[in-house]
């Protein structure tokens, strides 16, 4: 038999919660690579995570040896501030019946996906693991976060009470294969791939590639099938347009324009999820939870105190425990960068706009990704190299799966 370090071998039975969402697919893309082969798999219609009783009845049932908790219902800055209750109770009741039932069953070891968006608003940059709970949250997201910050603590305080071997990791911003795209709930990095697709299409008076694409997701229910009137209606409301001082299909490129929402002088760190699938087997594989805490131990450095703002001055304590690790790339760059690479990806000839009078979020939030560099992990993927990667997939024909969430 194949050992591996830490008790899990090739044969080891391993759950993955979410495996049809993005982060799911590319973790569970991973362990195949390296050559698992046991896994217990459940869609949503399958198994419904937020009730008890039925986590409760296929864990008494399948008995996982190593869980991974990828699933989790997310979106961006407009989805996270409209459906506020959704966000914050669904995963809590994903998380608690996961965790405890790991717990219960004898998981030998678990791992917890968390977001960026657990560190406070205001905070130092880099963001260090330790920075958590010292300050106030960002809140057109804080009950996505409040949720994940409870997931973290709930792993930690059943390592410290039980022995778990719970280990939690905060990814910072992902994209890649079984992204999501809907306009209506995606993150920024997809909106902007795709907004930039449909300006460009619209530019070159492309219908039948603007049809296929809301064939393949239509937005809120306008389709491929649906009148060229209603069809730039829709591209308008999300911010896609022809440029109104030209007749359409005067000439064979009509200039368009895309605005996208806030600034774009914000900065975003973007990770390409297939990057970050490698660092979580690297983890599942290399470190369990105890030697976590004993080799991370932090004391206090020249940096602290931390003051996150003139009312919220924040001491940490002498030591300070570290359960959980930074997952990024360590460079980031702002949101007008990013949409300027995406056009030039592309190769969309027409104007990026912006509309200040749209939330921006936190202004920044880079990770300090010292801990997991310290494991030996490098990204192998460019931000370049990895949208140029992600669009070749998007244009491709076909429908797309569908989106299941984290």
């Amino acid at each position: 038999m194949d050992h591996i370090a830490h008790g899990m071998n090739r044969n080891s039975k391993i759950y993955i919660a979410g495996h049809t969402g993005m982060v799911g697919s590319a973790i569970h893309r991973r362990l195949v690579e390296k050559g698992y082969t046991n896994f217990v798999l459940r869609s949503l219609d399958e198994l419904d995570l937020t009730r008890q009783q039925d986590v409760e009845a296929f864990f008494a049932s399948e008995r996982p040896e190593y869980v991974i908790l990828a699933a989790a219902k997310v979106g961006g800055i407009l989805a996270n501030n409209t459906y506020r209750g959704q966000f914050i109770y669904e995963n809590l009741q994903i998380q608690n019946n996961i965790i405890h039932q790991s717990y219960v069953t004898g998981v030998k070891k678990l791992l917890f996906l968390g977001s960026s968006c657990i560190y406070p608003k205001d905070c130092d940059q880099p963001i260090k693991e330790e920075y958590l709970l010292t300050g106030l949250l960002e809140q057109t997201n804080e009950p996505y976060a409040i949720a994940k910050i409870a997931g973290i603590k709930l792993c930690e305080s059943y390592y410290r009470q039980y022995g778990c071997n719970f280990i939690s990791v905060m990814p910072t911003n992902l994209y890649g294969p079984n992204d999501n795209y809907n306009l209506e709930t995606s993150h920024v990095l997809p909106a902007l791939i795709r907004k930039i697709h449909l300006g460009k299409c619209l530019e070159n008076g492309d219908w039948a590639a603007i049809r296929d694409d809301l064939n393949k997701r239509a937005i809120e229910g306008i389709d491929g099938n649906s009148t060229e009137e209603q069809i730039e209606n829709i591209l308008l409301k999300y911010g896609i347009s022809i440029n109104n001082s030209v007749t359409r299909h005067a000439t064979p490129v009509t200039p368009s324009s895309v605005t996208l929402w806030g600034t774009g002088t914000v900065y975003r760190e973007f990770m390409h999820v297939d990057d970050m699938a490698a660092a979580c087997v690297k983890i599942m594989e290399e470190l369990d939870i105890e030697e976590l805490v004993t080799r991370h131990a932090t004391r206090v450095t020249s940096s602290f105190p931390v003051t996150l703002s003139p009312c919220h001055p924040v001491t940490l304590s002498p030591c300070h425990p570290v359960t959980f690790l930074n997952i990024g790339t360590g460079l980031d760059q702002t949101i007008r960068e990013l949409a300027l690479l995406i056009k030039k990806v592309i190769g969309f000839n027409g104007e990026i706009d912006f509309d200040p009078s749209k939330a921006d979020g936190t202004y920044k939030k880079l990770l300090d990704i010292s801990r997991l560099n310290a494991l030996g992990f490098r990204p192998s993927y460019s931000l370049e190299q990895g949208i140029e990667a992600v669009y070749k997939k998007y244009a491709e024909p076909g429908v797309p799966k569908k989106h299941m969430g984290q």
